[in-house]
C-alpha cells in the first residue's frame, strides 16, 4: 500500500495523545479500555485499496505490544 500524505511513515515509533477507547485489546476484550499513551510502531498507511486511491478515516495502522493492532487517525499520535 502507498503512504498518504498524513505526517507519518512506516516504522515510525508513535504515541497516542488523545483518549481513543478500544474493545478489541487482548486483556481487556469486550470492555472499554483507554490507549491514550500506549506507545507502538506504524506498520501501514492505507492510502489506496486495490490500486484506487482512497481516502479512509482511520489510515495509520499502529501495532503495540505483540498482535494488538489499532487503526488511528494521524490527528491521535505525536511521532516519537
Amino acid at each position: 500500500m502507498t503512504e498518504g500524505n498524513v505526517g507519518v511513515q512506516v516504522g515510525d515509533r508513535v504515541c497516542v495523545t488523545t483518549a481513543v477507547k478500544v474493545f478489541h485489546h487482548p486483556a481487556h476484550r469486550g470492555q472499554s479500555f483507554n490507549i491514550e499513551g500506549m506507545e507502538g510502531e506504524v506498520v501501514e498507511v492505507i492510502a489506496d485499496w486495490h490500486g484506487r486511491t482512497i481516502s479512509p478515516n482511520y489510515p495509520v495502522v499502529v501495532v503495540f505490544e505483540g498482535k494488538f493492532r489499532v487503526h488511528l487517525s494521524p490527528e491521535e499520535l505525536t511521532v516519537q
